[in-house]
C-alpha cells in the first residue's frame, strides 16, 4: 500500500505519518521510485501502537520514540522488552530501593522468581513508605493480594503470548498495563463498598459510598 492508503487503513493523518517517519518511529517503506515507497501491515500495526501509546496511555513522543527503538532492538530480548514497556507505562523506580522485609515472602524464596528489577524497586519503595506513613503493610494482608495479582499476571501473560509481533506485544503490555491496573482500582472499590453494605459491615444501612 501506499501513503495515501496507509493513512486511511490506519486512521493517522499523512502529515502525522510522515512526522513518524522522519522521527524514526515508523520505519521507511519499500521505496518503489524517487516519489513513492511501498508500506505493510507492519508499518499499520506500528501506528496502532503508536496511537495507543499516545491516546490511551498518555506517553510523550519521546518516551514513544524509545519504546519503538526497543522494539527494533535485536539484542533486547522480549521479556526485558516487556519490562521496559512496564516501566514507563507505571513510572516505576529506576534507582535501587533496598529490600523490605515483606518482600523476601514474594520473590526469591518465596513465591515469586525475580531478580533486581524497577518492578521490584517501586514495590520496596512504597512498602518503606507504608512504614514511614505510620500504615505498615501487613504479611497477611500481602500475601493475599499477592494470591490474587499472581492469578491477574497469569492472564495478562497468556494474552500477550499470542501477540503475533512485538509491536502486538507491546500494545498489549502497555495498554493492558495501564487499563486493567485502572480496572483493578475500580473493581477493589466497589468489592469494599459491597462488603461494607452486607450485614454486619460498617456501613450496614447506608448508601454506598
Amino acid at each position: 500500500m501506499q501513503l495515501k492508503e496507509l493513512g486511511l487503513r490506519s486512521g493517522v493523518s499523512t502529515a502525522s505519518i510522515k512526522f513518524y517517519l522522519r522521527e524514526g518511529l515508523l520505519p521507511r517503506g519499500r521505496t518503489m521510485d524517487s516519489s513513492r515507497a511501498e508500506y505493510t501491515q507492519a508499518h499499520l500495526r506500528r501506528l496502532e501502537l503508536i496511537k495507543g501509546l499516545r491516546t490511551v496511555v498518555g506517553l510523550g513522543l519521546d518516551r514513544i520514540k524509545a519504546v519503538t527503538a526497543a522494539i527494533d532492538d535485536g539484542q533486547l530480548g522480549d521479556v526485558e522488552l516487556m519490562g521496559r514497556v512496564q516501566a514507563m507505562v507505571l513510572g516505576l523506580a529506576e534507582d535501587p530501593v533496598p529490600d523490605h522485609p515483606l518482600t523476601a515472602g514474594l520473590v526469591g524464596s518465596g513465591r515469586w522468581v525475580d531478580a533486581p528489577s524497577q518492578a521490584r524497586n517501586s514495590l520496596n519503595q512504597l512498602l518503606h513508605r507504608m512504614d514511614d506513613l505510620g500504615v505498615p503493610a501487613r504479611a497477611e494482608v500481602l500475601a493475599a493480594y499477592a494470591d490474587a495479582v499472581d492469578q491477574v499476571a497469569a492472564l495478562d501473560l497468556a494474552s500477550a503470548e499470542q501477540a503475533g509481533s512485538r509491536d502486538e506485544l507491546v500494545l498489549a503490555v502497555a495498554v493492558g498495563t495501564h487499563l486493567y491496573s485502572q480496572l483493578l482500582l475500580k473493581m477493589l472499590a466497589v468489592a469494599q463498598a459491597s462488603r461494607a453494605m452486607r450485614p454486619g459491615g460498617r456501613g450496614r444501612g447506608q448508601g454506598a459510598p
